[in-house]
């Protein structure tokens, strides 16, 4: 299918039997989406159609990659075909917020990216705090803090000894970078989050915040957010202007010093240089995983990533969830992976993302 379900429906089919392998080994490489993406949700009678295209086709198996909203529309096409068709979800979502699933292929690399800007936006505003002491950095996510999360991974020196789970993530190291995380699973008030950077500043003399792209106020507005959103799109997914934006306002207004923020926005899911070799592998287990699902018959499901447990080393496997567990939900971060001021993470959350990002990130010098 060329762009998703909604090409099928116009009939965008393509036979792909003529790629060979050294094209395929180079797909793996290559960014963003062969096919084409879409963001359609299905109207009335359009499932039956995919049905019925998939019948005239000849189609024996329906094997959709995607988030939770591609769970909902795999969930659909195999209500209305039937028996007939195999119908099996990839799961792939740099969000990492599918149900069912220990993480999500595209997480690893998106994760790696956002570490390791981070440790290099913390050298570069270290090095400029005469000038530009502050920076904020926002990261996708929607309305989960897995990605802004994995800025934690960028810290070097507050990794080196055990530490309590729980602590305040204000009273670690503080010459060591991002000092705070805020995701959308602990809502603050603008004024307590100005009133952590000060603190952080009036300490050490330059801050690295990182925040959602959706990060809220305890009212549920998005930081920032004035009127209606600037884009709803057809999943009823809003898009808001910057909470980094607004608060680089706020903080330069409050502080009295330079705020700078940086904004990767879709570059996080398409640079290949940060590519995680964990995430690529797992990527394309999943991927066959689903075609011999497919091939044995299987419909309903979607392929998930289980994690060994207690294993010494980070072993994975593949499994299967139905899909109507999958279909229009949103796995959060877990109130462990949280330091206890909200500001921060907690050495669980570590453990648990950095087998996910591949080799370890860069250690830069200093002096």
């Amino acid at each position: 299918m060329q762009y998703g379900v909604l090409g099928a429906l116009q009939g965008e089919l393509v036979d792909l039997s003529g790629v060979d392998a050294a094209r395929l080994e180079r797909l793996k490489r290559t960014p963003s989406a062969a096919l084409g993406s879409c963001r359609y949700r299905l109207q009335s009678g359009d499932a039956e159609r995919l049905a019925a295209l998939c019948k005239q086709e000849d189609v024996a198996a329906f094997v959709y990659i995607g988030g939770n909203d591609s769970a909902d529309t795999s969930l659909q096409v195999a209500r209305a075909a039937g028996p007939g068709l195999s119908v099996v979800g990839v799961p792939k979502t740099i969000d990492n917020d599918l149900a069912g699933t220990d993480h999500c292929p595209g997480y690893g690399s998106a994760a790696r990216f956002v570490a390791q800007i981070t440790r290099e936006t913390a050298l570069d505003t270290q090095a400029m705090r005469i000038t530009d002491p502050i920076r904020l950095i926002e990261v996708m996510g929607r309305h989960a803090g897995w990605l802004p999360a994995a800025a934690w991974l960028a810290r070097e020196r507050s990794h080196d000894a055990p530490q309590d789970k729980r602590v305040p993530a204000r009273e670690r190291s503080q010459d060591d970078a991002p000092h705070l995380v805020y995701v959308p699973e602990r809502p603050l008030p603008v004024e307590r989050i100005v009133s952590d950077v000060r603190q952080v500043y009036a300490q050490h003399g330059w801050c690295v915040v990182v925040l959602c792209e959706n990060q809220p106020t305890p009212d549920g507005r998005v930081i920032g957010a004035v009127g209606q959103p600037r884009w709803v799109d057809p999943f009823g997914h809003a898009y808001h202007d910057s909470p980094a934006q607004f608060l680089t306002h706020q903080l330069q207004s409050d502080l009295g010093v330079r705020v700078r923020f940086d904004k990767p926005g879709t570059i996080q899911r398409m640079a290949t240089a940060y590519v995680s070799s964990t995430d690529r592998a797992e990527a394309e287990m999943v991927g066959r995983a689903a075609v011999k699902l497919a091939a044995q018959g299987a419909s309903g499901v979607m392929v998930t990533l289980e994690r060994a447990a207690c294993a010494e080393h980070y072993r994975v496997q593949t499994g299967t969830v139905a899909l109507e567990v999958v279909a229009n939900q949103q796995k959060r971060l877990p109130d462990s992976f949280i330091a206890s001021d909200g500001a921060g993470m907690t050495d669980a959350f570590v453990a648990y993302a950095t087998p996910l990002i591949g080799e370890p990130l860069p250690t830069f010098e200093r002096l």
